[in-house]
């Protein structure tokens, strides 16, 4: 029998449901259940792909090629669950779904109405692809109040209606802030959050309430009182010092119990945590700091790289050490002068990113990286903008360049127009629309023998997520391996370039993939652990 949990937010946006939810998946997973966990977001776009990392964050790739957003990461992080496309739905894509059954006459000429059609599109979203699970955990983009989520809101009030409270919960997170000059905390946030939702018709089970600080009884008791839950439902979420602690929180202060008990599951097995006491401990007590410098477009807004800064961290635990990220933008490289910024980091990581803007920045930190043996990293654009700098400067193709910045006479990478993915030959054209059309999701890559990566990930044959839309161009392949930059891994076609190594360097690695989206603090991904490990041994030469 599959339960369906529903998780709302009130007061403010970025409270942390994604967090939330994914804790209490991770903490039912430690109880023995099988969760999966989905994000219903209210804004139009079909999907995440084509709106600004410094207004959305970073886009999550799932192995079904799903552009999806960044939440999606967090759940896959704590339960180790693979995200799959039916995991992530937008009102884009539900009224474009509706529209399009409407034209081919799937309505019988009925008028199409938010109620019945749309509702009934989120709920088949809701029910479809659940497989064995026990629990559906379903997370509500936006806030309580927002027009936008109002369809969603309906839609699973309709759903546990049918399912019948036995079969579904309502979770609603709010924010007690504390106002320092009053020296209280104030519950009125919440009651008027909680008020909001009841009038659409959904009265919360359970009252997540972020804070500062703990909240005492007298609190917790006026807001189930106000609010119609018990007081033992009224949570408090506090501000941890690592989101890793999270479960191990929220399991203190009796959330799994109080899910168990709403749904008559005997409370009799304690969870499993032992490995998040573990991750927690590491954390806390690392036996050294190593510095990183993420040499980006986007960093003025962390979440646009949030994996990525996962990624590097689960690095850090198994290497026993802190990392320590310096957020660097790539456009003050530009000046020469700038290029010292990197003089004292152990590590320097390029990400993905498109456009112009800031490459020459990126191109910069790759060749300062080469030129004085500091550890390298460069991720989908990083990688391509390593190849092109050695391409310049090891190969001299001067005028080596990428086709993404518009015609050049040594198109060192180029658009990809046409590609094998399971047996099937994808093509794209340069008029395509931007949305869903790059190469997205896990594909094949063979490593080559007696190469750093091979030697990293101990097997032939690997499988990683993409998200690109031009390629590293193979016909320059003889002049930069002649020149000392060693291809070490192809698609199996063996056509597409997916990784190049220095091993001259003592690391210098490029990915045309985005490892970071399988790591797992549990289960760091094999670059990572390695990069890290390199980072770690540069900083007790130096």
């Amino acid at each position: 029998m599959t339960r369906y949990i529903f998780i709302t937010g009130g007061v403010v946006s970025s409270l942390g449901k994604g967090l939330a939810s994914a804790a209490l998946g991770a903490l039912l997973q430690a109880r023995g259940f099988k969760v999966r966990l989905r994000k219903l977001d209210p804004y139009l776009n079909v999907d995440p792909g084509t709106m600004s990392p410094t207004q959305h964050g970073e886009v999550f790739v799932t192995d079904d090629g799903a552009e999806t957003d960044l939440d999606l990461g967090h759940y896959e992080r704590f339960t180790g669950v693979p995200a799959r496309r039916t995991d992530n739905v937008t009102s884009g894509r539900i009224y474009s779904s509706v529209i399009e059954r409407e034209r081919r006459g799937d309505y019988l000429g009925a008028t199409i109405q938010v109620i019945p059609h749309v509702t009934n599109a989120i709920k088949e979203f809701i029910s479809a692809d659940v497989g064995d699970a026990d629990f559906i955990l379903c997370e509500i983009g936006g806030t309580v109040g927002d027009i936008e989520s109002l369809p969603f809101l309906e839609a699973i009030r309709q759903k546990a209606n049918e399912l019948g409270h036995e079969r579904s919960m309502f979770i609603h997170l709010t924010l007690v802030p504390y106002l320092q000059a009053a020296g209280e905390l104030k519950t009125k946030p919440t009651q008027h959050s909680v008020k909001e939702l009841q009038s659409v018709g959904i009265q919360p089970d359970l009252i997540l309430c972020r804070c500062e600080r703990d909240i005492p009884l007298s609190d917790r008791r006026k807001i189930g009182l106000f609010c119609n839950v018990p007081v033992d439902s009224v949570i408090a979420a506090l501000d941890v010092k690592t989101i890793y602690d999270v479960p191990i929180n929220y399991h203190e202060r009796g959330f799994d119990g109080q899910v168990c008990k709403h749904f008559g599951i005997p409370d009799i097995r304690e969870p499993d945590l032992s490995r998040w006491h573990k991750i927690v401990e590491e954390i806390r007590n690392p036996e050294g700091n190593v510095t990183i410098a993420v040499v980006g477009k986007y960093t003025g807004v962390p979440d646009s790289y949030k994996s990525l800064a996962e990624a590097l961290s689960h690095g850090g635990i198994v290497n026993h050490v802190r990392i320590e990220l310096r957020w660097i933008d790539s456009e003050i490289f530009e000046s020469e002068d700038a290029i010292a910024e990197l003089s004292d980091v152990e590590g320097i990581l390029v990400p993905g990113g498109f456009g112009e803007r800031g490459a020459m920045g990126k191109l910069a930190a790759a060749r300062f990286a080469r030129e004085h043996a500091i550890p390298y990293f460069g991720i989908c654009f990083g990688m391509q903008m390593a190849v092109i700098e050695a391409a310049r400067n090891l190969a001299g193709i001067v005028n080596a360049g990428s086709t993404e910045f518009g015609d050049t006479s040594e198109p060192v990478v180029g658009l990809l127009t046409e590609w094998a993915h399971d047996d099937v030959i994808e093509r794209r054209g340069l008029g395509d629309d931007l949305g869903g059309t790059m190469r997205l999701g896990a594909y094949d890559c063979d490593l080559v023998k007696d190469t750093l990566v091979r030697s990293i990930y101990g097997c032939d044959r690997i499988q990683e997520r993409h998200r690109h839309r031009y390629e590293v161009n193979i016909n320059y392949r003889p002049q930069l391996e002649a020149a000392g930059l060693v291809f070490s891994g192809f698609s199996p076609d063996g056509l597409l370039p997916e990784i190049v190594e220095l091993p001259s360097h003592p690391w210098y690695v490029g990915v045309q993939f985005h490892p970071e989206l399988k790591s797992k603090p549990f289960e760091p991904h094999p670059l990572f652990t390695s990069f890290i490990k390199a980072a770690l041994e540069r900083s007790r030469l130096v």
